[in-house]
């Protein structure tokens, strides 16, 4: 008689699990708590692993696993101030850091002073 109990809670849960999943069709956003860091003026001009030259003055990120062309808003707790970075390269290589930021877009959020800050990802993976 427990297993039978056991048996069905478990499949009323997965199920009532699939039904929520497929229930909203939009795609799966994401947000994260992270380090960030960003470029050092010595890689301007040089190729990112997606084959752009890296520009400090646009909004660009790099990124370890989500997909070249990802937009991701990253804000500031510290301020509240966000800004939305498109991945183009590959990065960075600390396991602690999470994102590398362009020279322009950490301006923008105010964490350039600091060099590591504490910033809010959000993305969707569609």
């Amino acid at each position: 008689m427990k297993y039978v109990l056991l048996l069905s809670f478990c499949f009323l849960f997965l199920q009532g699990k699939a039904q929520n999943s497929d229930a909203s069709n939009e795609p799966d956003s994401v947000k994260k708590s992270v380090l960030a860091t960003y470029y050092h003026r010595k890689f301007e001009g040089r190729r990112t692993t997606s084959g752009a030259k890296y520009r400090a003055k646009k909004l660009t990120a790099a990124h370890r696993t989500l997909p070249f062309g990802t937009m991701i808003t990253v804000t500031n707790p510290d301020n509240g101030k966000s800004v939305e970075v498109k991945v183009n390269d590959r990065g960075p290589f600390s396991k602690k850091l999470a994102i590398d930021l362009s020279e322009s877009a950490a301006k923008q959020i105010g964490i350039y002073s600091k060099g590591i800050a504490r910033v809010k990802l959000s993305y969707s993976l569609e």
